[in-house]
C-alpha cells in the first residue's frame, strides 16, 4: 500500500521541524544567563518561540468576568484545610506534598515570587522542591523562602529579598516537564515560566550544571548591580529653555543604526508635577512609537525618586537614562514637549550604535494613560494596554494617588495573550505583580535591576522609612516599576494587559501607567496622546504631610 499525499506531507513537516530545532541552539542555563543580560535579545522576536505563562495562588473562583463576584474575589491565597488554591496534593515517601507547579512540556522556571508567612519574620520550616523531567530527585530543595531570597543556594542578585518576599530569577530549564512541591501549605505564590515549542531542545538543568554555572551566574550578577550602555556609538544632544506649550526636536542619524541610550535632566524638580507634564515623544521611520511622560517613562513617577535598574536610572542629580535598545531602519526623531504653564530647562543626550536590521527586528514602544477619579466599587478591571499585532510586552510602571491611609494594591494582573479564553497569567495582588508583599506595611523604598518602589507615602532612596516603623499609612502617590528581561512575554497576534482596581475602602483614586513594549510597525495600540489627562494631576489628600 502505497502512502498517500496527505501521509508524505506530515513525514515532511515531522523531519522538517525535527531539523530545524537541531540547527538552533538548545537552551540551557548558560544560554538564559547570557539572554538575561542581552539587551539587543529583546529588540527581535524569539527565534525559539515560547508563550509565558504562570502558576500562582490566585482564587480558583475566579473562571470568567461574567461573573462579577468569583472574578474579584481576593482570596488568592491558603490559610486552612479549606482553601484549594493550588494544583493538588500526593504522598512521597509517606509524607504529604503540595503541588504548586507541574508543567509537561518543555521550559524554564524565570521568576518566582513568595511572600514571607508574617509580615516581620522571614522564616519559615517548610520546605520546597523543584523536580525536573519526571526525577525522583529534586534539583533544588530547601526552605521555602531561604532558597529564593539570596542568602541560600541561589545567590544576590539572582535571587534576593525585596519588601517582605522571597523573589527568584535563576533561569530553571527542562526538556519534559516541571513539578514543584512543598512540604506544607502554600500561602501566597508565583512561578513564572515559558512554555517552549514542541521539539525545542532545552538541557535541562542538573545539580553538577548549577554548580558550573555558578562563576556566570555571579558575572551576570555583577552586571545586573553596575548597569551601563557597552556599545559605543554617535552623541547626539541639545540643551534648551522650553516655554509653555512648545516642542524641540532633533534627528537621529540616517540608516540602520539603534539608540543605545538617552538621558534627560531637568534643571528644576521643586514642582513635582514637571515629570508628568513634560513628555517624551519619538519617531523611528517616520512613525511615533513614544509618548509618555518622563516621570512615568524612566519609572520614577510624579516627581524625582531615584532608583537603578537594568534598564532605567533615575539619578540624585535629576539625570534620568535609560537603556532601551531602539532600533530603527532608515530615520529617527526625538522630541521633548513642555504642556505645563512655566518654563523648564531641558538637557537630553542619546548615544546611538549600530543594528542590523532584519526580519526579527522590531520598534521599541512607549504609551502613558491616566484616569482621575477612578472609583473603587464596584471592583473593575482596569486596562493598563491593549495590542494587536506582533510584539514583545517588556515593562510598565504605575503611579497611584490613593487618598485614603488604607492599602489600595489587593488588585490582581490579568494578561491574555493571542486571544485565549482564560489569562496566561492571573496574578495575586498588584504588589505581587511588583515583587513585594503585605501592602501598606511595605511603604518603604527599595530597588532591584528588574523591579523597584520608588516612591511610597512619603518615602523614598532619599528618605527611608525608619526601621523601628510600624506605619502603614499609603496615602498619597506610590510608584511601582517592573521590567523584564527573561520573563518578556511574546505576543503573534494581540495581548490585553489588566489591573484589577481593588482598594480596602470606597474612594476615589488616581492611576496612570507607563508602558513598554516592541512591536512590528503594523502592531497598533489602544492607548492615544491625552494632554487633558496628563494634566489632570491627581491632588493629593488634605493634610498629607510636606503638601506643597
Amino acid at each position: 500500500m502505497r502512502p498517500t499525499n496527505n501521509v508524505l506531507n506530515y513525514v515532511f513537516l515531522f523531519l522538517t521541524t525535527i531539523l530545524f530545532a537541531q540547527n538552533k541552539e538548545k537552551v540551557s542555563i548558560e544560554s538564559l544567563l547570557k539572554d538575561m543580560v542581552n539587551r539587543d535579545a529583546i529588540a527581535r522576536f524569539p527565534t525559539t518561540n515560547f508563550r509565558l505563562k504562570q502558576e500562582s495562588s490566585y482564587n480558583r473562583a475566579s473562571k470568567t468576568p461574567a461573573d462579577s463576584v468569583g472574578w474579584f474575589i481576593n482570596h488568592d491565597f491558603n490559610s486552612n484545610d479549606k482553601d484549594h488554591n493550588f494544583i493538588r496534593t500526593e504522598e512521597k515517601n509517606g509524607e504529604k506534598e503540595w503541588v504548586l507547579m507541574d508543567h509537561v512540556g518543555a521550559g524554564a522556571v524565570v521568576r518566582t515570587w513568595m511572600p514571607f508567612l508574617k509580615p516581620d519574620k522571614p522564616d519559615t520550616d517548610i520546605e520546597i522542591k523543584i523536580y525536573l523531567d519526571g526525577s525522583s530527585e529534586p534539583v533544588f530543595e530547601g526552605n521555602m523562602l531561604g532558597l529564593l531570597d539570596g542568602t541560600g543556594e541561589i545567590p544576590y542578585p539572582m535571587a534576593h529579598q525585596s519588601l517582605r518576599s522571597a523573589v527568584s530569577f535563576l533561569p530553571i530549564p527542562y526538556a519534559k516537564s516541571c513539578k514543584i512541591t512543598t512540604t506544607g501549605r502554600p500561602f501566597f505564590y508565583q512561578f513564572t515560566y515559558r512554555e517552549y515549542d514542541d521539539y525545542t531542545l532545552v538541557k535541562t538543568l542538573t545539580k553538577e550544571d548549577f554548580k558550573k554555572s555558578l562563576p556566570l551566574i555571579k558575572e551576570v550578577g555583577e552586571r545586573l548591580l553596575t548597569p551601563k550602555n557597552t556599545v559605543k556609538g554617535k552623541e547626539v544632544a541639545f540643551n534648551t529653555k522650553l516655554k509653555p506649550k512648545k516642542e524641540k526636536s532633533i534627528k537621529l542619524p540616517k540608516g540602520n543604526a539603534a539608540v543605545r541610550e538617552l538621558s534627560i535632566k531637568l534643571d528644576d524638580y521643586k514642582n513635582p508635577e514637571v515629570t508628568r507634564t513634560v513628555i517624551l515623544k519619538i519617531e523611528f521611520d517616520g512613525a511615533p512609537t513614544v509618548w509618555c511622560p518622563i516621570g512615568d517613562f524612566f519609572g520614577n513617577g510624579i516627581g524625582l525618586h531615584p532608583f537603578k535598574g537594568w534598564y532605567r536610572t533615575v539619578s540624585e542629580d535629576g539625570t534620568m537614562s535609560c537603556r532601551w535598545v531602539m532600533p530603527y531602519q532608515k530615520s529617527g526623531k526625538i522630541s521633548i514637549e513642555n504642556l505645563g504653564e512655566t518654563t523648564v530647562n531641558v538637557a537630553i543626550k542619546a548615544t546611538i550604535g549600530d543594528w542590523k536590521w532584519d526580519s526579527e527586528s522590531m520598534y521599541f514602544n512607549a504609551a502613558w494613560k491616566g484616569q482621575y477619579p477612578v472609583a473603587t466599587r464596584p471592583f473593575s478591571d482596569w486596562n493598563y494596554i491593549t495590542l494587536k499585532g506582533r510584539g514583545v510586552y517588556v515593562g510598565d510602571a504605575l503611579t497611584v494617588m490613593n487618598p485614603v491611609a488604607k492599602w489600595w494594591g489587593e488588585g490582581d494582573e490579568k494578561i491574555w495573550v493571542d486571544g485565549e479564553d482564560f489569562p496566561s497569567i492571573f496574578g495575586t495582588g498588584t504588589e505581587d505583580y511588583y515583587a513585594y508583599s503585605w501592602g501598606g506595611k511595605s511603604n518603604d523604598f527599595y530597588e532591584h535591576p528588574f523591579h523597584a518602589q520608588p516612591r511610597s507615602y512619603i518615602f523614598n532612596k532619599l528618605n527611608r522609612k525608619p526601621k523601628e516603623s510600624k506605619g502603614k499609612n499609603t496615602s498619597g502617590y506610590s510608584t511601582e516599576t517592573r521590567t523584564r528581561a527573561l520573563d518578556v512575554m511574546p505576543f503573534s497576534s494581540s495581548l490585553k494587559l489588566d489591573m484589577e482596581i481593588w482598594s480596602w475602602t470606597d474612594c476615589e483614586m488616581g492611576y496612570g501607567v507607563g508602558v513598554y513594549w516592541y512591536g512590528d510597525k503594523q502592531t497598533t495600540s489602544n492607548s492615544v496622546p491625552d494632554e487633558k489627562e496628563v494634566l489632570n494631576v491627581p491632588p493629593l489628600p488634605n493634610g498629607f504631610p510636606n503638601k506643597k
